[in-house]
């Protein structure tokens, strides 16, 4: 800071350059009343060209900044299946339920004057491993049933006369039919169909079935 003398007003005080250029306009003015006035002009004219400043402004300096920022995403289950031997075959059941697992992403992230201007991948990591479903199945096959045993055919017993059928007609002297008029003293109720000779007689009307 520099002070400069303004007559009888006193002494003012005034940055360094506008001190300069008031010294070099009073003495340009002097020198104008000395020179004439082409060399005046000239000489105002270098006083008007100089500037306290002491250069061109400067910029800004952009503000850049880096951070490290963490992502994370699910990581699907994958599905099977198995067999087992102890289960009827054609059931299923989830025995095992499947679950997500996570992927975790670590990026460093450049921003200039507060808007992202780069994004670096630094570690890609599956924190939480996915646990598979598992399906089961069964295969154990029911057992075949065997078929019912048949009856053999039914065969008269040995008290039975083999010339009849559907009813046992005993061997003896003479058969009758029973509820009939006949005398005995065997009896056998009817329907019988002879199968061989009717040697007791007991279709009366030929037609193959007796005692009806």
């Amino acid at each position: 800071m520099a002070r400069v003398k303004l007559g009888r007003k006193g002494w003012i005080a005034v940055g360094a350059g506008a001190a300069l250029a008031l010294v070099i306009g009073v003495s340009a003015t002097a020198a104008a009343h000395r020179s004439g006035p082409d060399d005046a002009e000239q000489t105002y004219k270098a006083v008007a060209s100089f500037s306290d400043d002491t250069g061109p402004s400067a910029s800004p300096t952009p503000v850049v900044e880096t951070a490290t920022v963490t992502a994370t995403e699910p990581v699907p289950f994958a599905e099977k299946t198995v067999e087992d031997a102890n289960r009827d075959a054609g059931t299923s059941t989830v025995t095992t339920a499947g679950v997500a697992g996570v992927r975790t992403k670590t990026y460093r992230v450049t921003t200039t004057d507060g808007v992202e201007t780069a994004r670096e991948l630094i570690s890609d990591t599956v924190t939480t491993a996915p646990v598979d479903q598992v399906t089961t199945v069964g295969t154990r096959q029911a057992p075949v049933e065997a078929p019912a045993p048949q009856a053999p055919a039914a065969q008269a017993p040995a008290s039975c006369d083999p010339n009849y059928s559907g009813a046992c007609v005993p061997i003896a002297s003479d058969v009758d039919c029973a509820g009939g008029s006949g005398n005995g003293p065997a009896y056998v109720a009817g329907p019988v169909r002879v199968v061989g000779q009717d040697i007791y007689d007991l279709d009366r009307d030929g037609d193959g079935v007796a005692c009806e």
